[in-house]
């Protein structure tokens, strides 16, 4: 037998040998797929696995740098939010923290970190100057929500001078005062020049229109009283005044005055008496009458008052609502109906 007789008799007895044993072969077969499958199955999770978790650290309270190495250490990273306070001493410490100190999370997890930007003021700033009203109003406005305004303006002293009414005239503490705590700040206030006289304005027999632009000009306050025209009264004019036109009054002194409404208001506009009731103010300050509907304003008349009792005459849309405000904040309301 040659050697080519003898590979084709090996190659049939090893066909024969596996056909004998099919079942143990295929059996092996699919065994060893399993077990390359779970391999795979493994290395594939070892690959993609997560990162490790680990636990927030408390950092309120604490040095914005002391805070970033405590994250850094835990693989953490900081996403800050600034925001102004208080108190003096707050100044880059951590305010508060998301998540809360003692969670657990990724390695990798960002953590909120609200940090002090100190106090808005580190100084009493010069006022003497400005206007005592706008001084108040920025005030207020610099520290709303604050539950510890910096700066409180306590009840301020008047005195007579050539400045304008309302002008601050000294202030203490001064300028440049350094805050630790809140300060109290204690003005004196201009009043104006009380001995100067003015001439009261002739009011009777003018319309509404003349008569809202003579008050605009005007330095004294007219206590308006009305009733319905009668005995051929020119209706929406003025038919009388307690002080003449020759008289020269202090300045700001109150003259009574009677207008004449008509007896049957126009369909589109009405005449009437705007009423409000405010604080006596040591000084005239400007207020000023708008007329507000479907949210558009005009304006009716700005003017100077001393507060108490204001009334003022007015032309307005029916179905409007009439707005008095003082330095831009409405103090009072009133309806056309």
């Amino acid at each position: 037998m040659d050697f080519k007789d003898k590979i084709i008799d090996v190659s049939r007895e090893t066909l024969d040998s596996l056909n004998k044993n099919k079942k143990p072969f295929l059996l092996v077969v699919i065994l060893a797929l399993i077990f390359m499958f779970a391999v795979c199955w493994i290395v594939f999770f070892a690959t993609v696995r997560g990162p490790e978790q680990v636990m927030v650290p408390d950092v309120e309270g604490k040095e914005l740098t002391t805070a970033l190495l405590e994250l850094q250490a835990k693989e953490l990273y900081p996403k800050i939010q600034m925001k102004y306070t208080d108190n003096p001493d707050d100044a880059g410490k951590i305010l508060n923290q998301n998540p809360e100190s003692g969670s657990i999370v990724k390695a990798g997890r960002r953590i909120n970190l609200t940090v002090s930007r100190g106090t808005i003021l580190d100084h009493v700033e010069n006022y003497i100057g400005q206007n005592y009203d706008d001084v108040k109003i920025n005030l207020q406005t610099m520290f709303t929500g604050s539950s510890r305004p910096l700066i409180v303006l306590a009840e301020p002293s008047y005195k007579s001078d050539q400045s304008e009414a309302g002008t601050i005239l000294a202030q203490d503490p001064p300028e440049g005062t350094i805050i630790s705590n809140p300060v109290t700040v204690k003005l004196i206030v201009s009043k104006g020049a009380e001995y100067e006289n003015t001439r009261v304005p002739k009011l009777t027999g003018l319309g509404i229109k003349a008569v809202l632009q003579t008050l605009s000009s005007s330095r004294v306050v007219f206590d308006f009283k009305s009733h319905i025209a009668e005995n051929g009264e020119s209706e929406g004019s003025v038919t009388s005044q307690s002080k003449d036109s020759s008289e020269f009054v202090p300045n700001y002194t109150r003259v009574d005055a009677e207008i004449a409404l008509p007896k049957k208001q126009d369909s589109d506009e009405f005449i009437g008496l705007f009423n409000a009731k405010l604080p006596d103010y040591p000084y005239a300050v400007e207020m000023t009458l708008e007329s507000s509907k479907n949210g558009v304003r005009e304006t009716i008349v700005t003017l100077k008052h001393k507060g108490g009792n204001v009334t003022i005459p007015y032309v307005a849309q029916k179905d409007s609502e009439l707005l008095l405000s003082i330095a831009g904040r409405i103090v009072a309301r009133q309806y056309v109906e």
